[in-house]
């Protein structure tokens, strides 16, 4: 009986999940499959867990069909060398406090990446790159999340408390709040200068996510051959790092989205499904979180990523506020 219930209670859920709506967001379908998880035994587990990893590769995918490259390397040319100095601080920084905290290794590093890049997007991205599995995968984003949404609501209010000029506060927003919607949401509270100088900067930081993930991958791939060598210092068979070759259909999809403008009605409508597709990911991803894991992974990963946002936010405007970056 229980497993009926599970079963029809497991299906209403999906649908409510992938049928496009105004309110239906990722954060919220992430929150109901880890209700479900929490709350009731898992009819299709295994299942979920197969359809989970194949969708978020292609939603992945389907999202770069919303970028205009041209723009977004037009905005991150200025800052290119402080975007990648504050992506290797947040990543370095992330790493430090997880291994102080005792963070898994795995969900420590998704959050590090979440944090320096564009929330949830990039953790959807690295996450096959490490294997991550579905318990560290709904932790890392379910953190990234619950800040996203405080990131969202605290801004504006700081940013007028500050005294922050509109690209000032544009600038903050892309380089500090997760999630490129929550950075949209803000800049747009803020002003409309604020909001364009928010979206272009964000978007210009979050192609950082196929150079990571590429680099994390091969990374991965040149430990795993190296702990496999045997005392003769040949590699035994050992199992194969899968290479994140989504990561480059996602590029292609920005560059078509780009430069084939014969194409250009139906790339918003490829993006609205990788959106809807993302968003069924993370429920399924959601519905993998049990009680047992959950005890098992604790209260660390939160700390570890207020501590790690707290850090990255107060020296980019300590940054912003010296002119450095402008």
């Amino acid at each position: 009986m229980l497993q009926r219930v599970s079963r029809i209670v497991f299906i209403v859920l999906l649908l409510l999940v992938a049928l496009p709506s105004s309110w239906m967001s990722p954060p919220l379908a992430l929150t109901l499959g880890v209700a479900f998880g929490l709350l009731s035994p898992h009819p299709y587990a295994a299942a979920s867990r197969t359809a989970s990893k194949v969708l978020l590769q292609v939603s992945v995918v389907g999202l770069g069909f919303a970028m205009n490259l041209e723009e977004v390397l037009h905005a991150g040319k200025s800052g290119f060398l402080y975007t990648m100095v504050g992506i290797a601080f947040a990543l370095g920084m992330g790493t430090v406090l997880g291994r102080v905290l005792s963070v898994p290794a795995k969900a420590a590093y998704l959050i590090s990446v979440g944090t320096a890049i564009c929330g949830g997007s990039a953790i959807a991205a690295v996450g096959p790159a490490v294997d991550a599995s579905d318990e560290e995968m709904s932790v890392s984003i379910g953190t990234v999340f619950l800040l996203n949404a405080v990131g969202l609501l605290v801004f504006p209010p700081l940013g007028h408390a500050l005294a922050l000029t509109e690209p000032q506060f544009g600038l903050w927003a892309a380089l500090a709040i997760h999630d490129t919607s929550s950075v949209v949401g803000a800049g747009a509270k803020y002003g409309a200068t604020a909001l364009m100088v928010a979206t272009t900067v964000k978007l210009a930081r979050a192609l950082w996510i196929v150079p990571l993930t590429l680099a994390t991958a091969g990374v991965r791939g040149h430990l795993a051959k190296k702990s496999a060598k045997g005392k003769d210092g040949k590699a035994p068979a050992a199992k194969s790092i899968p290479w994140p070759w989504f990561i480059l259909f996602f590029l292609l999809a920005a560059v078509m989205s780009t430069y084939v403008t014969a194409l250009g009605p139906i790339y918003p409508w490829l993006a609205k499904g990788g959106r809807i597709g993302l968003t069924i990911t993370l429920f399924l991803i959601g519905t993998g979180m049990s009680r047992a894991s959950l005890k098992k992974v604790g209260p660390r990963p939160l700390v570890q990523g207020v501590v790690l946002w707290i850090v990255v936010a107060t020296g980019s405007l300590l940054v912003i506020r010296s002119g450095l970056v402008k």
